[in-house]
């Protein structure tokens, strides 16, 4: 079905190859599970597979890719997007219309499907995954879980013979990523070939075929996923656990826990023309804890940390620090809130301006030592000079964090921190956090990362009242 042959590839202005000499033959109904550490060509090795490497990123190209017995260089973008779907790891980057429905109708109309059909298959694509209830809702007003979904089941209509997903639970609470479990499974079951890139693995242990890790543009190791409970074998690539505790509903309160609180009274908002979110929602957030904000998608999570910081004003209630009223510009003094899409947050010409940037907004100075002492602490030193959008994603990931850091705020949000991130950066990311806590910031993560939860949370929050039960399924996932 897929065959790359002696294929090495270098990115435009670039001196090294992202990928040298890979040879790749991938059979049809075969899933395949791409991991590694972040930078590793993983990306890239999607890029040639769907066509987007030549012909839209230009760069050097050796070798053949053929997918369904064509060579991609043969044919256009568009004939080779007819047999390869795509789910980016970005959801933003592949939504264009306005509704939910028209969306998944768009590519269709493209296509100049008859009306009565596309109306069949948007209802069945939004009923395969489990979103009929978003059928007229704005996109823009759906979480990044929702988009995630709308961006699949659009895919999906159009009935691909081969789907590839970068990072597809990146932005999933871990029932959603059991339904795109199941949703996957069937897939294949029908005869689908799958790629998935993804560092989160235990929840493909019962979906894929065989595990290649790529290191330095090379596949470096291929072997069924069972292997890597092998400690050694995981480590050594700096890969995520397969075996995922749920410590969900084993969490205690952050209503029962520490002395000194950032407390929301009474708190009601809504945004315009939508439903009320909080009605009379009343929360305690210690200091010096690292809590876990829980909740399935579109639950209000992000919105909660936006009325936190200040960048959202609550229509009634307000927060408190140490017992002292405060108003949405001073709680911005106080806070610093690192969101997902990190591209959004990056405005310097090198990463050591970035973190000067971010210091000169805190309460208090910061002088270079401490930016330096932060470099470090984020293993960020030998990159202090590279422009921040030439880094990779996880090191991007890594920057934002470090610019929240340095501003030694009293309450710290981050959400989804750990989202595209392998085990390695998981760990420095985790390490900054509790050392953050230990200094006695209030650190609230909103997460949906359960790896993240059982080595770094010490209580939890939810906009909800009472927590959210976890389903059974996703409770303990082991392979």
């Amino acid at each position: 079905m897929i065959k790359l042959e002696n294929i090495s590839y270098t990115y435009p202005f670039q001196s090294q190859h992202a990928i040298q000499d890979l040879d790749l033959n991938i059979v049809r109904g075969e899933a395949i599970a791409v991991t590694g550490a972040s930078g590793c060509g993983k990306s890239t090795l999607l890029r040639l597979i769907n066509g987007l490497i030549p012909w839209y990123f230009q760069g050097e190209l050796h070798g053949t890719v053929t997918v369904n017995g064509t060579a991609n260089h043969q044919r256009c973008l568009h004939a080779i997007s007819r047999d390869v779907g795509t789910l980016f790891q970005d959801p933003e980057q592949q939504l264009f219309a306005l509704s939910v429905e028209d969306e998944i109708a768009m590519a269709h109309e493209w296509r100049n499907v008859p009306a009565a059909q596309i109306r069949s298959r948007v209802d069945q694509s939004l009923e395969r995954l489990g979103i009929s209830e978003l059928a007229g809702a704005n996109v823009h007003h759906l979480s990044e879980g929702e988009k995630q979904k709308v961006a699949l089941a659009s895919i999906l209509s159009l009935d691909p013979r081969v789907l590839i997903l970068d990072e597809p639970t990146a932005n999933l609470d871990p029932e959603s990523a059991l339904d795109i479990a199941q949703t996957l499974s069937k897939l294949k079951q029908a005869g689908m070939t799958l790629i998935i890139v993804d560092h989160r693995l235990y929840w493909l242990t019962d979906i894929v075929d065989r595990v290649l890790i790529m290191e330095k543009g090379k596949i470096v190791h291929s072997c069924p996923i069972g292997d890597l409970n092998d400690d050694s074998l995981r480590q050594g690539f700096g890969l995520r656990r397969i075996n995922v505790d749920d410590v969900r509903s084993q969490l205690p309160s952050s209503n029962s826990r520490g002395s000194e609180h950032i407390v929301a009274k009474d708190l009601h908002f809504g945004y315009r023309h939508g439903p009320q979110l909080f009605s009379a929602l009343d929360l305690k957030l210690p200091r010096g804890e690292v809590i876990g904000m829980i909740g399935g998608n579109g639950a209000g999570k992000t919105t909660l940390a936006r009325l936190l910081t200040g960048l959202l004003r609550p229509q009634s209630g307000h927060i408190e620090i140490a017992g002292e009223r405060l108003t949405g510009r001073q709680l911005l003094r106080h806070a610093s809130i690192v969101l997902q899409n990190t591209d959004h947050q990056l405005h310097m010409k090198t990463v050591r301006a970035e973190l000067a940037a971010a210091a000169n907004g805190a309460a208090a100075g910061v002088n270079e030592d401490e930016i330096d002492a932060t470099l470090a602490a984020y293993k960020l030193s030998s990159l202090a000079e590279r422009h921040p959008q030439s880094l990779s994603g996880g090191e991007k990931q890594r920057l934002v964090i470090a610019c929240g850091h340095v501003r030694r705020p009293r309450i710290f949000i981050l959400d989804e921190p750990t989202s595209g991130l392998d085990g390695a950066n998981l760990e420095i990311i985790a390490d900054n956090l509790r050392r953050l806590a230990a200094e006695g910031a209030c650190v609230l993560v909103i997460t949906h990362d359960l790896e993240l939860l059982a080595s770094t949370c010490t209580c939890a929050a939810s906009p909800t009242t009472p927590l959210r039960s976890p389903c059974s399924q996703a409770a303990s996932h082991h392979a």
